[in-house]
């Protein structure tokens, strides 16, 4: 009997600010997932002391540049930006309007522009008859045929 004498507007609008209530949480819950996708990691080692002191020989056998290229999705970027930014502004109405477009412009711009990384891998058969790969951020200083040692502090012309 209590909710015959409720007004139904007022039983929707808390329903509806309810639903609301739990769209801003999933879109706050979706960007808190994709803001991992925005950093870098870099991870450095560097080992102090004397260990002890190897050397394995080897020839370098093959040289190989690799190119990975980046390119972003504006259009996708917008349309996840306008869904995210229409639900943070209200879902209804003149803020969902302008969180909408907000949102897109900021998707677009995040997800626009390049990138290209060149990478070199040098394989290298040791006279053991071992092989092992060898991977380079800049061009690097070995060719196939050259004579190589390999030290616990990296890769040197034999």
């Amino acid at each position: 009997m209590l909710l015959g004498r409720l007004k139904p507007s007022l039983i929707f609008h808390t329903h509806r600010g309810f639903t609301m209530k739990i769209l801003r949480r999933i879109a706050l819950v979706l960007l808190v997932a994709v803001m991992p996708a925005c950093a870098t990691t870099t991870t450095t080692s560097s080992e102090m002391g004397q260990g002890p002191e190897w050397v394995r020989y080897g020839t370098v056998t093959n040289v190989r540049e690799v190119i990975q290229r980046r390119e972003g999705n504006p259009a996708g970027g917008a349309l996840a930006g306008a869904i995210i930014g229409g639900i943070l502004g209200g879902g209804r109405g003149p803020g969902a309007l302008f969180g909408a477009v907000g949102g897109a412009a900021v998707g677009a711009a995040a997800s626009s522009g390049s990138s290209e990384r060149r990478s070199y891998e040098v394989w290298v058969r040791f006279q053991d008859g071992g092989y092992q790969s060898f991977w380079y951020a800049s061009y690097p200083p070995f060719r196939p045929g050259d004579a190589v040692a390999l030290t616990p502090h990296g890769l040197y012309h034999a």
